[in-house]
């Protein structure tokens, strides 16, 4: 008896040291396929497609050609049945219009911020008046970036399709014009083979 509770406690002991995890760094750009859920592949290309369709729209090159119009991106609305980050996308979006040197972007998710910084210099007491940025000195976006982020999930059997459909709009603020749109989709399909694997 005791020589099967030593041969026990040493198997035991052997595959616990044999079920050790590694981590690896690896390319942020690789395909990403681990399941059929909105990933990172995707906020790649929804990005890459958005940015590129709109910086080579004709009217958006004329309105870029002499002028950096300002613009602010409102949050992408996802509309999917997933929590998807879609502030992640937006981020991604709005780096890659800045980076372009064809857009100047106001923050509007700090505007609470920024006023509570220009109250405290204009109203504290404790800032110099000389040195103090005064209200009313920023400049209004002429334009507004945004869009929604939807899904179609449909599933038969052991198969599952996903259909990913991002929608973006840029609105002239003072017409209220859109002077442009496009849209990228995403279809993924999972099968399940008869084992489950």
């Amino acid at each position: 008896m005791k020589h099967f509770k030593l041969i026990f406690i040493l198997a035991a002991s052997l595959g616990l040291g044999a079920c050790q995890s590694r981590v690896e760094y690896g390319d942020a750009t690789e395909v990403e396929t681990v399941n059929e859920n909105f990933g990172s592949t995707d906020l790649q290309a929804i990005t890459a497609k958005m940015v590129d369709s709109m910086l080579t729209f004709p009217p958006v090159v004329a309105m870029t050609a002499k002028q950096r119009p300002i613009i602010f991106v409102d949050k992408i609305k996802n509309k999917t049945s997933e929590h998807i980050d879609t502030e992640s996308v937006t981020d991604s979006i709005s780096n890659k219009l800045l980076r372009s040197g064809k857009f100047r972007f106001i923050d509007m998710t700090k505007v609470d911020a920024v006023r509570k910084q220009l109250d405290y210099q204009n109203n504290s007491g404790m800032v110099d008046p000389s040195t103090a940025i005064r209200f009313g000195r920023q400049i209004g976006a002429q334009y507004m970036l945004y869009g929604n982020l939807s899904s179609i999930v449909k599933q038969e059997g052991s198969t599952k399709d996903v259909y990913y459909k991002m929608t973006m709009r840029l609105m002239d603020l003072e017409t209220g014009l859109i002077e442009w749109s496009d849209e990228k989709e995403i279809r993924k399909t999972k099968s399940k083979s008869f084992l489950g694997m």
